[in-house]
């Protein structure tokens, strides 16, 4: 187990590349036993769950080459086995996107529940009903889920239940190699899916309305080998911001995709945090504002999350960090995982001015000095909204369980030792 050492009060300042998107990243390995042809990957974020989903690939049967730190090569010319590991698939929560593939190639596949985050019910029904919609069967028992098909799937018109984005990429990926069309609707869009979609397009698949929540695939024999460079991670720029913003210094965010920020940005602004767009890199001014504007007839701010293009649900414990060190009330309306506020009690040990509603409501009234104080990670976006406390904080404060942030954040102490943090890792 692993800490982080953090004195407070220093402000960020310098320039910083965003990595690779992880949720993008691990649809896309798992989408590479699709074919038997080789794929290369690049921008590919070094970080816990990328390295147990390449894990997870060797297991299958994957020949896996690294170019260099970023670039890998994968080829798996036959898939080994068909049931994966708990031990390995009870770490992380993309280990479902393995579904898909390997029972489009090997026509049936056994993997246990997965793991990853607990932020609350993270349901698998959408998966397993869009599958069986296909013409697949499925089981679930002594913690797994096995689902097969005799034949080869068959295109159905789907309305999926809710707009998972995992659902979404596993029957994406199920469809490109079924006989016939198929339409997904209430399809998720975020831009992870729209990048899976473009990865899989370009190995040969034929799959239409990108973007939207209709998605048109029409399935084909087989895929070929390509290439593909993940994205910059919309999540960590956000992050980015957020930390430039609550300890009061300037940052040059390079490579940022600023077109996936629009709605962060929109709801950033409404704490006073502001920023300039210079074509692809963000600056983060010195010395924000940090006064709410509330809408029109009301004294506080709301801010709650939803399906792309509302306000990332990953994003919601970075606003509430922000919450606190910005002038005025702020309704947090977390819409998604009854347990991902959980975290706030931190928050209100380091001084912050938080009343928990419920389990999806809390309201913030700041700014509040932040004090030292040792907490433990409990997921990863909560590791890196206490990480800005602690940055923020007066005196030197304690984060164990540091291995929750490593699981999306790759070197993140470095990266922000580079900016001026005052941070240590201690093993």
């Amino acid at each position: 187990m692993a800490q982080f050492k953090v004195e407070g009060g220093v402000p960020l300042q310098g320039t910083i590349v965003p990595a690779g998107n992880k949720n993008e990243a691990l649809p896309i390995l798992a989408a590479s036993l699709l074919t038997h042809e080789s794929i290369q990957l690049s921008n590919i974020p070094r970080i816990g769950d990328v390295e147990s989903m390449i894990e997870i690939l060797r297991l299958c049967g994957a020949e896996i080459h690294r170019d260099n730190h970023h670039e890998i090569t994968i080829q798996t010319e036959k898939i080994l086995r068909t049931e994966l590991p708990k031990k390995l698939c009870n770490k992380i929560r993309a280990s479902v996107l393995f579904l898909a593939p390997i029972l489009s190639r090997c026509g049936r596949v056994r993997i246990p529940f997965p793991g990853g985050d607990r932020i609350g019910r993270r349901r698998v029904d959408t998966h397993l009903l869009g599958l069986q919609a296909l013409g697949a069967q499925f089981d679930v028992s002594d913690g797994f889920f096995h689902v097969w098909s005799p034949h080869r799937l068959k295109g159905a018109d789907i309305l999926l239940d809710e707009a998972s984005v995992t659902a979404t990429e596993n029957l994406v990926m199920a469809a490109s190699l079924a006989e016939g069309v198929t339409v997904l609707r209430n399809a998720a869009s975020e831009p992870h899916v729209q990048q899976l979609c473009a990865f899989l397009n370009r190995l040969g698949a034929k799959i239409s309305g990108v973007g939207s929540n209709v998605l048109t695939i029409e399935g084909v024999d087989q895929l070929r080998g390509g290439s593909h460079r993940i994205a910059a991670d919309y999540l960590e720029v956000g992050s980015f911001i957020g930390l430039a913003a609550v300890t009061g210094g300037a940052l040059w965010i390079k490579e940022a995709a600023p077109e996936y920020m629009r709605m962060i940005l929109h709801q950033f602004s409404r704490f006073g945090v502001e920023v300039e767009i210079h074509g692809q890199d963000i600056l983060v001014p010195a010395n924000q504002e940090m006064k709410n504007k509330p809408d029109v007839n009301t004294s506080f701010v709301k801010i709650d999350d939803g399906p792309w293009p509302a306000f990332p649900a990953d994003m919601m414990s970075i606003a509430t960090v922000i919450a606190t060190q910005a002038e005025g009330t702020v309704i947090v309306f977390e819409k998604m995982f009854e347990s991902r506020l959980f975290f706030v009690d931190r928050l209100i040990s380091m001084g912050a001015n938080i009343i928990l509603c419920d389990p999806h409501r809390c309201v913030v009234v700041g700014p509040t000095p932040l004090r030292r104080q040792v907490m433990s990670s409990p997921d990863i976006r909560a590791g890196m909204a206490l990480l800005m406390a602690a940055l923020c904080a007066k005196g030197t404060s304690i984060i164990q369980n540091v291995e929750q942030i490593d699981r999306g954040y790759e070197r993140l102490d470095e990266r922000l030792s580079a900016l001026g943090a005052k941070i240590l890792r201690e093993e």
